[in-house]
C-alpha cells in the first residue's frame, strides 16, 4: 500500500502542525483523519500526546523526519495531523436506530480499498442508493480528504462513515444484529442476482488487487460474483459496488 503522506497536494489548511497544537485540537474534539509522527520522538510533551492518542480510532504512522519536511517547511516539531472533513461514527450506534425507525438496514463495508477516488465514487453511489452507513477500517483504508469528498459529489458529508478499529469485529456485530453479510468476490459460485438481498444486508467490497481479506471473507454468509463477458477480469470496484447496490434496490422493489 502506498503511504498516504505521499499526497503532497493536500492543502495546509487541512493540517495541524506541532505537538501542542495537536493536543489542543484533540482536547477541543476535532476529528482527526490521520497523524504522522517522527520516529524518534521522546520529549515529555510527546508523551502527553501519546496518552491522549490511547484508545482513539486514529491511524498513526511513524515516519522519518524527511517525510514530514517534504509536506511542510513549517515548524512541525515532528508532528503533522490531517483534519477530517466529516465526523466519524461507530456502526454499533447506527444499527439500533435503523431498526427502531422500522427500516431494513442497508450497509456497505469497504475492506482494503485505499484509492481515494474510488472511495468517493462508492460513497456517491451509496448515498444515491439509500445506504444507511459505510464501514471503513482505521488502518488500510482510503483517506477521507477533500479529494474523496469532491469525488463523492458531497455524499460523504451526508452519509454516516463508521471508522472501525477491527473490520472483523464490525462484521461480527452486523451478523449478530441480524444482517446478512454478502461479499463480492471472483471466488464465488453464485451470480449476484441469485442471492436474496431483500432482508437486512451488508455488501462487503474489497480492493481490485487484494480483494477482501480471507479472515473477513470467512465471516460472510453469501459470496457473489458479477459475470464478466469480456476479456478483462474485473470491474472497477466503484462500478462493481454500484451494480450490487442497485440489485438490492431492484429486489426490494419487487
Amino acid at each position: 500500500m502506498v503511504p498516504h503522506y505521499k499526497n503532497k497536494a493536500r492543502p495546509e489548511k487541512d493540517m495541524i502542525f506541532g505537538i501542542r497544537a495537536l493536543i489542543e485540537a484533540i482536547d477541543a474534539g476535532k476529528e482527526i483523519d490521520k497523524i504522522l509522527l517522527r520516529r524518534d520522538m521522546t520529549s515529555e510533551l510527546s508523551r502527553d500526546l501519546f496518552k491522549r492518542l490511547e484508545g482513539m480510532n486514529v491511524p498513526v504512522q511513524k515516519v522519518p523526519i524527511e517525510k514530514l519536511n517534504k509536506i511542510t517547511l513549517k515548524n512541525h516539531q515532528g508532528v503533522i495531523a490531517f483534519i477530517s472533513p466529516v465526523t466519524y461514527q461507530h456502526i454499533e450506534d447506527i444499527i439500533p436506530g435503523i431498526y427502531e425507525e422500522g427500516r431494513t438496514p442497508f450497509i456497505v463495508v469497504l475492506d482494503n480499498i485505499t484509492d481515494v477516488r474510488n472511495f468517493g465514487a462508492i460513497a456517491r453511489s451509496c448515498e444515491c442508493a439509500g445506504v444507511d452507513a459505510i464501514v471503513v477500517p482505521v488502518k488500510g483504508g482510503a483517506a477521507l480528504n477533500a479529494d474523496a469528498v469532491k469525488t463523492s459529489a458531497g455524499a460523504l458529508m451526508k452519509i454516516p462513515v463508521c471508522r472501525e478499529e477491527n473490520i472483523g469485529n464490525a462484521l461480527k456485530f452486523l451478523s449478530a444484529s441480524g444482517i446478512k453479510l454478502v461479499a463480492a468476490t471472483e471466488k464465488a459460485a453464485d451470480n449476484y442476482t441469485a442471492v436474496s438481498l431483500k432482508d437486512p444486508v451488508a455488501i462487503v467490497m474489497g480492493s481490485e488487487d487484494e480483494g477482501i481479506a480471507p479472515e473477513h471473507l470467512r465471516l460472510c454468509h453469501e459470496l457473489v460474483k458479477i459475470p464478466m463477458m469480456g476479456t478483462i477480469g474485473s470491474l472497477n470496484v466503484s462500478v462493481a459496488t454500484g451494480v450490487l447496490l442497485y440489485e438490492v434496490i431492484r429486489q426490494r422493489s419487487i
